[in-house]
């Protein structure tokens, strides 16, 4: 690093206090709004994160209504936000700091590390602006900023980025006010040093940017691995008696656990209706009189890895009996539409019942 390095925390600060937005989770050192705040924005902007938050709050102002939520509950008022598991060890990690902790948050980076769901950048964030530890962030706007204006060509995906660029921001965060360098060094790479166009012209800091001088904006930070995407392809076979639906919770290892769903036959391609309609369950409802009375339009659901491709097929079934034993191992039940509305749902199967039932 060149002199204009020593400068850079005062600099950024600087930036931050004219240009920061306000956010209900800064000027605040209770840390479980802070907590609260950083796992609803992991993987998640802020204007979408913003109204989940004002949410949560309303409904569990403090982390002991928090732990003595039911979970269902949690999962509902987290409906839309995806990445589930985030909503599961939020609920997990509130019970923890309630049973293990007496209701308070530990205030130190390595105890945050032992709560649930809490990892390295998440203990910073709220070990800095709680309780103004100087341990600084480390998150996709630091690795950006970080990489462009030092010129740092690690690969952000490789296994030693993390200690590459915590090194170089434990150099930079200021002594007497860390908490603020970390929100302002986030700050200024959502706001100012984003990933396209990002304003170099008026930035503080481009008489230093390696990317400026080099022209190199585009290639950093670097990021090499590509992510795999897997196609999945979902036959939803929504079957209705009496104004009631069937439908099933998930369960582990796969996604949207703990959410509810309908009958599902997942092949790798679309089948045709006909051969949809030989499935052994779908047979039964058939000759007991059910009738396939619409086949929806194809829906698209974009998750990190995954490309959900889904069709919905709504049987009204006349009646039950003969389904009894298969949907009771299937674990699948009768709900109202009023209960349906009040059950934790992937966006995706909200999407569909709006447009069709509710």
């Amino acid at each position: 690093m060149n002199t204009d390095t020593i400068n850079f925390s005062y600099r950024l600060i600087d930036w931050y206090g004219s240009h920061k937005r306000e956010l209900p989770w800064r000027n605040t050192s209770d840390p479980y709004i802070i907590w609260l705040s950083e796992i609803i924005l992991q993987q998640t902007r802020v204007q979408q994160g913003l109204p989940y938050f004002n949410r949560f709050i309303d409904s569990y102002p403090t982390v002991n209504d928090l732990a003595k939520a039911p979970e269902q509950e949690v999962l509902r008022l987290w409906q839309g936000l995806g990445y589930y598991s985030r909503a599961r060890n939020l609920h997990a990690c509130a019970k923890i700091v309630v049973e293990e902790f007496g209701g308070r948050f530990p205030s130190n980076y390595k105890e945050l590390l032992r709560l649930k769901g809490v990892g390295k950048y998440t203990a910073a964030a709220i070990a800095s602006f709680a309780f103004r530890e100087k341990v600084p962030v480390i998150d996709g706007n630091v690795y950006r900023v970080l990489s462009r204006i030092f010129g740092i060509k690690e690969d952000i995906l490789g296994a030693k980025a993390y200690s590459t660029f915590y090194k170089v921001a434990s150099e930079l965060i200021s002594d007497d006010r860390p908490d603020t360098f970390n929100q302002a060094i986030m700050e200024f790479g959502a706001l100012h040093c984003t990933p396209n166009s990002p304003a170099c012209d008026s930035c503080p800091f481009n008489s230093m940017c390696y990317a400026f001088a080099h022209k190199q904006q585009n290639a950093l930070p670097v990021k090499q691995k590509k992510v795999k995407v897997k196609k999945r392809y979902f036959h939803y076979m929504v079957v209705s008696h009496n104004g009631n639906i069937f439908m099933k919770e998930r369960g582990p290892k796969d996604i949207w656990q703990g959410l509810y769903d309908f009958y599902l036959i997942e092949k790798d391609r679309f089948l045709d209706t006909n051969d949809l309609l030989n499935d052994p369950l779908i047979n039964i409802m058939l000759k007991g009189g059910a009738t396939l009375e619409e086949e929806s339009k194809e829906y698209k659901h974009v998750l990190t890895h995954q490309r959900i491709f889904a069709k919905f097929y709504h049987l009204n079934s006349r009646h039950v009996n003969d389904l009894k034993d298969a949907l009771r191992e299937l674990r699948m039940g009768f709900f109202s539409i009023e209960e349906i509305k009040n059950l934790p749902k992937p966006i995706l199967i909200d999407n569909y019942l709006n447009e069709h039932f509710f």
